[in-house]
Parts: structure tokens; sequence; C-alpha cells
């Protein structure tokens, strides 16, 4: 499709419409074919080595992040530093009175 301005303007459209011949379509086909299967073929040649990089740069990352991972939350020690932490005392009252105790029976 083209499209030309006119006189005043305004857009005019024309159409041109393209013949294929049958060499033409069947060297079109015949290069997608060629792709598909190229792209095919490299995917499982190269596929297992990107997975592989991928993989290992992946699990270098989780190392590196679970090596640097504290669970208590504190400051690494030097080593042969001695400290004594104790539990915060929970003072918190367990409610007891939550209900009144159903004893359900199965009815066959």
């Amino acid at each position: 499709m083209m499209v030309f301005f006119g006189q005043n303007g305004n857009f005019t459209k024309k159409l041109i419409m393209y013949e294929a011949s049958f060499s033409e379509v069947i060297r079109v086909v015949l290069i997608i074919l060629l792709i598909y299967f190229g792209l095919k073929l490299i995917i499982r040649w190269f596929g297992p080595l990107l997975l592989k990089y991928i993989l290992r740069k992946v699990g270098k990352k989780f190392e590196q992040n679970f090596n640097q991972y504290d669970p208590s939350g504190r400051k690494k020690k030097k080593e042969g530093e001695v400290t004594i932490e104790k539990k915060p005392k929970n003072n918190s009252k367990s409610n007891n009175d939550v209900g009144e105790y159903i004893d359900y029976e199965e009815i066959d």
C-alpha cells in the first residue's frame, strides 16, 4: 500500500498488488525451513553448554549469598572474642479461656 499527498493536503491511498511466481514462493519456504532447522541444530549443540554456563553462574551467586547469611542477624565476631547473650523474657500470658469444649460423636 502506498500513501500519497493530494493537492489539498489530503491523503490518497493507492493499493499496489504484487504477484509472486512459483519459484519465489518455493524460495521463501526453503529459506524459512533452513532457518528453522538451522536454529534447531544450533540450539541442540549449544543449548546444553549455555545451560551449564547459566547454572554455574547461578550456583556461584547462591553460594556467595549462602556464605554471607548469618541466621542470628549478629555481626561476625573475631576469633577468640567471648560474648554472653541472654534470651529476652517472654512476658506474654496465654489466654486459656478461649471457649467451651464440645465433644462430637460420630453418627453412622
